[in-house]
This record gives C-alpha cells, structure tokens and sequence, in this order.
C-alpha cells in the first residue's frame, strides 16, 4: 500500500504520501507534467524497488521524491517478471494520483527502464507489452534513452 511507503525528497527529507500528493496536485494545477519512474537492483539477499515522482519547473530546475522498497531475492528475479513490476509500481503511483488528487492521465508521463523493441537489446522485447499496458491507463510514456525518472532518478536510489 502506497500509504505505508516512506516518501523522500531528493534532498533527503523524509515525508508522507499527503505531503507528497499535495506537492503533485499543485504542479498538476499549474498545468504541468508529473513524470513517474520504476527501477530496481538485484543484491545478492534483496531485490531494491525505487520508484520516483519528478517535477520540472521551467527556469527554476525541479524536485523528486521517491520511496524504496527491498524484497526478497526470490522473488521477481526473472527479468520480465521485474521490469513488469516496475511498470505495475508506476502505474500504481500514478492511479493513486489520479484517483486521490483528481488529476487528469494526461498530466503523467510514465518513464519505462526498457528499451525500443527495434534496439534489440534484453528488455526490447518487453517493449509492446509494457507500452500497451501503460496505454491502457490513459497514460504517456518515454523509453530508454528519454526514460531519465527511471533511467537516472529512480536508478540513483535503487543501489
């Protein structure tokens, strides 16, 4: 439940997911993008989930907050199994903003750590799945390279 997560900015503060959804509705009433990222890493006794909301203001730079969360190594180690569980988690967050905070899909841009099916790399062919199921929610999406809330932000917290 998103709720129990501890929320963190990106300067290190700890805050709640009220504080977090009141920073996101203002942002979404000034009529601005909400861009959501998933990542994880694989340890040897844990895999870490970080998913991370980012806001940009233009000339003014932007700020993040992110929750992480480490699960057993059993489990979601085959790599379909947590790329899709990175895309579920953003979807989730965003839903959960959608829903609490009455913002429109429109306002999200969903970051998946997945590349082009055409690139031919591990996740490539995850791509139509994955793009098909964050569409089904209404939402836009960017892949890898232009995936920068996962790629970059969530990434840097998942290790």
């Amino acid at each position: 439940m998103l709720s129990s997560k501890n929320w963190t900015t990106g300067s290190g503060q700890c805050l709640s997911l009220g504080a977090v959804a009141g920073e996101i509705a203002e942002h979404s009433r000034k009529n601005k993008k909400i861009f959501i990222g998933s990542d994880s890493f694989i340890s040897r006794d844990k895999i870490c989930f970080v998913t991370a909301v980012c806001l940009l203001t233009e000339r003014k730079g932007g700020r993040y907050y992110f929750y992480k969360e480490n699960l057993p190594s059993g489990r979601h180690e085959a790599l379909a199994s947590r790329i899709t569980e990175e895309v579920r988690r953003s979807i989730e967050l965003a839903e959960h903003f959608m829903d609490n905070c009455n913002i429109k899909p429109e306002m999200f841009e969903v970051h998946l750590d997945i590349s082009p099916k055409f690139a031919g790399n591990k996740t490539s062919k995850f791509s139509d799945m994955l793009t098909g199921y964050v569409q089904g929610y209404g939402l836009d999406y960017r892949l890898k390279p232009n995936a920068w809330a996962s790629q970059t932000v969530a990434d840097k917290h998942s290790k």
